[in-house]
């Protein structure tokens, strides 16, 4: 009994921590299909249409189609970063002269 207890919590712990360490958030978007191409679909959100990038790797349940109503969940990747300087440093505060010279 004791041994299962230890199995299951073990268990528990090893798929947390895969949790935390899963990478980046991921998000959704909900709507109906505006366009789809090949690297392409298009979706509603309100007043907005967001255009999300497909390809291979990118798994489709059903058939997606123009007027489709979809979920589809995606996350943010950096595709290019460009540094246009370094952050400036706080400067330290100027110490005072911890001592003063004495007159002879």
């Amino acid at each position: 009994m004791k041994r299962m207890i230890f199995v299951v919590v073990g268990v528990f712990f090893l798929f947390s921590s895969l949790a935390l360490a899963a990478g980046p958030k991921s998000y959704q978007v909900t709507g109906p299909v505006l366009e789809v191409k090949d690297d392409l679909i298009v979706v509603q959100k309100g007043s907005d249409k967001w255009e999300l990038a497909k390809d291979k790797d990118t798994k489709v349940q059903g058939d997606l189609k123009v007027g489709s109503k979809v979920t589809i969940q995606y996350w943010m990747k950096a595709t290019e970063v460009e540094v246009k300087g370094e952050a400036k440093k706080k400067e330290e505060p100027k110490k005072k002269e911890e001592g003063k010279e004495k007159k002879k």
